[in-house]
Order: C-alpha cells, then sequence, then structure tokens
C-alpha cells in the first residue's frame, strides 16, 4: 500500500462531497449562477440599503443618494478569442459594463475601473490592442475610466488576459428587471444572435458563406433617447447577453409577477445568423448578445419609443416582438405563427463561453 501522506481534515472537510463542485454551467448567467449566487456566494452578506441589491440579482445596484439614484455594477469579461470581427475583449467589457447600467437606467455613466489579470509572456503588443479598444469605445459611451489595477499571473496560470470593469452612473429613473405590468409592449432594439454566432465561427474557423461580425457595442446613447421620449413608462430594460433573448425575457417575466407573449416572426433575426444556427444546431433566441437591449414599455408611450429608438443609428432594426400578460405568470409563450410553445431559459450556455 502507498503511503500518499496524511490526510488534512480541513481540506477534506472544505472539499466536501464531489458532488458538490462548481461547474461551468454555473458561469453560464442561468439559473445555476443564480443558485449558486443566492446560496453560496452571498448567503452571508449582511442586508443592505439599496433600492436595488445583492437580493434582486439586477445588472446592477441602486443606492439612493440624495434624491439621486446612484447606480454601480461590475462584470469580469473572459472570452476566446480575445479578438473577433466587429470587437475584442477591451470592446466587450467597456460596452458590457456601460450596458449594465444604462439598462438600469443609468445612460448618464459617471465613471468606470479597470482591473487587468494578464499572463506572464502575454505579447505586449495585443495588450496595447486592448487599451486602445477599451479607450476607442469610452469614447463613444462618453464614459472614462478613472482607476484601475493591473496583475500579472505565471504562465498557465490564467488564460491569456481578462478584464474586469466596474461601472458608476446615474439613474433619474430605474428600470429594474422586475418593473413589467401586463400589457407592457416588448421592445427589442436590434437584431439578435450576431455576437454568438460570429464569435463561435471565429474560434472554430467555420466559413457560414457570410459576413458574420458582433453586434458589441455600449448602447447608453440609445437607450437614454428611449428614457427621453417615455421617462416613466420605460417600465424594465434588460441586456440579453450569455442566455440569449430567452434567457432575458425568463428572467424578466419570473421576476416581474407576468407572462410575456412574443410573436416569433417579428423578432429581427439576420438570415446569416438563421442559417448558421441551423447548421449548427443553435436557437438564436438562446445566443449570446452584446449590443442589443429589451425594453418592457407602457402601452401608450410604445410607439414614441419605437420612433425614437429607430431614428437612432443604432436602433434601426428596433421591433416591438411582443406584450407582457397576466397568464402563464414566469413564463414566455412564443408564437411560432403555427402554434404556441413556451420559449424556455437554456438550462447551460448552449455554445462555449462566447462572452
Amino acid at each position: 500500500m502507498s503511503d500518499t501522506g496524511p490526510t488534512d481534515p480541513v481540506d477534506e472537510a472544505l472539499d466536501g462531497d464531489d458532488d458538490e463542485r462548481v461547474g461551468l454551467e454555473h458561469g453560464a448567467g442561468g439559473a445555476a449562477t443564480r443558485d449558486l449566487v443566492s446560496e453560496v456566494l452571498t448567503a452571508g452578506f449582511p442586508a443592505d440599503d439599496a433600492t436595488v441589491g445583492l437580493a434582486d440579482r439586477d445588472d446592477g445596484a441602486v443606492i439612493p443618494v440624495g434624491d439621486r439614484n446612484l447606480v454601480v455594477t461590475t462584470d469580469s469579461h473572459v472570452i476566446q478569442p480575445p479578438f473577433f470581427p466587429g470587437g475584442d475583449i477591451g470592446r466587450l467589457a467597456v460596452s458590457g459594463t456601460v450596458n449594465d447600467l444604462a439598462v438600469m437606467g443609468a445612460t448618464d455613466v459617471r465613471a468606470l475601473t479597470s482591473a487587468v489579470v494578464v499572463e506572464a509572456n502575454y505579447p505586449k503588443a495585443k495588450l496595447r490592442r486592448v487599451a486602445e479598444s477599451m479607450a476607442a469605445t469610452c469614447e463613444e459611451a462618453d464614459a472614462a475610466v478613472v482607476t484601475g489595477d493591473t496583475k500579472v499571473m505565471g504562465h498557465g496560470e490564467v488564460d491569456g488576459v481578462v478584464v474586469n470593469t466596474t461601472g458608476v452612473g446615474v439613474a433619474e429613473h430605474v428600470t429594474p428587471d422586475s418593473g413589467l405590468s401586463p400589457n407592457d409592449v416588448i421592445i427589442v432594439t436590434g437584431s439578435i444572435g450576431q455576437h454568438g454566432i460570429s464569435l463561435l465561427a471565429e474560434r472554430e474557423g467555420i466559413e457560414f458563406g457570410a459576413d458574420l461580425s458582433s453586434d458589441v457595442q455600449p448602447l447608453n446613447d440609445l437607450l437614454a433617447e428611449a428614457l427621453a421620449v417615455a421617462g416613466e413608462d420605460v417600465n424594465a430594460m434588460k441586456d440579453p447577453t450569455r442566455m440569449g433573448l430567452a434567457g432575458a425575457l425568463n428572467e424578466l417575466a419570473d421576476k416581474s409577477g407576468v407572462g410575456i407573449e412574443i410573436r416569433e416572426e417579428r423578432v429581427p433575426v439576420p438570415s446569416d445568423v438563421k442559417g448558421a444556427g441551423e447548421m449548427l444546431g443553435l436557437d438564436p433566441f438562446q445566443i449570446a448578445n452584446e449590443g442589443v437591449a429589451v425594453l418592457g414599455v407602457a402601452p401608450t408611450a410604445a410607439e414614441d419609443v419605437l420612433a425614437a429608438l429607430r431614428d437612432h443609428p443604432k436602433g434601426a432594426e428596433a421591433a416591438a416582438v411582443g406584450k407582457a400578460i397576466d397568464d402563464h405568470h414566469g413564463r414566455v409563450v412564443l408564437d411560432t405563427g403555427l402554434g404556441n410553445r413556451y420559449l424556455r431559459e437554456p438550462a447551460k450556455e448552449p455554445a462555449p463561453r462566447i462572452c
């Protein structure tokens, strides 16, 4: 019998049952992520005074400061490949954080932070390209990185480069993902599925015979237009990132205690995304987006919001795709034109990590 050395009882206790391990599905942004966060990562935190806080699991926290709503959000970005058609990890990091602020109503971005973790031997030219991309995207979003941190890990201890960004903004009107009411019109600001499909094609070297490109972009200027014309009639907003439109709609329905009815034919899906999705067995409704937002708008203001979005270069393909209903609470009903079915949130990320 070989002697493997003494077993540390503390390590043994901390390791726990082999069945209770963190899996990739816990980082995919769906139900498994929410369970991990609520049951493990935030279970011991004291109650907060935020208007929207940890327990709400929204895109950011809302902290009352006098008569203002301060919105704070943070995100870590890991993506392969880090450079892809339409963007890179730097543009993704700034856009993702700006958009998390914007869908909370904080289109006025006051400051960003940037923490970069780099693998030893990573080419400086690539790191410079990431930094330049972040700077350009900040200029587009009228935002600025005001502080940050840098760490270098040993070769093989991190996959190339990881970027964390935190954002702070101010919202006159907060738009949480729990704010939908029956009859609210559901609007998407653009075509879905482009980011995930284009990134997957780049990673796997697949040629679809189409000019696929990620939609990654900051949306605060676009969403500011919607808020300018409708104000408090914009009841909820969310960006459909890792779990796609299906995940965002299910979360909106669940948190708001309503059902959502979607007309499939009204959802803008590019033909090349449809074709690539069919080839790969992927549903565009479940594919990540990085330049699209979902809005829930009071029916009296929906036409004005839609017109304002379409007048903006980033919202030319905006569409009203359905409505919130007082039925099928917490679920999304998809009208396919041939019948109805539930549009479910995927149990795990349908493609390898793409944001």
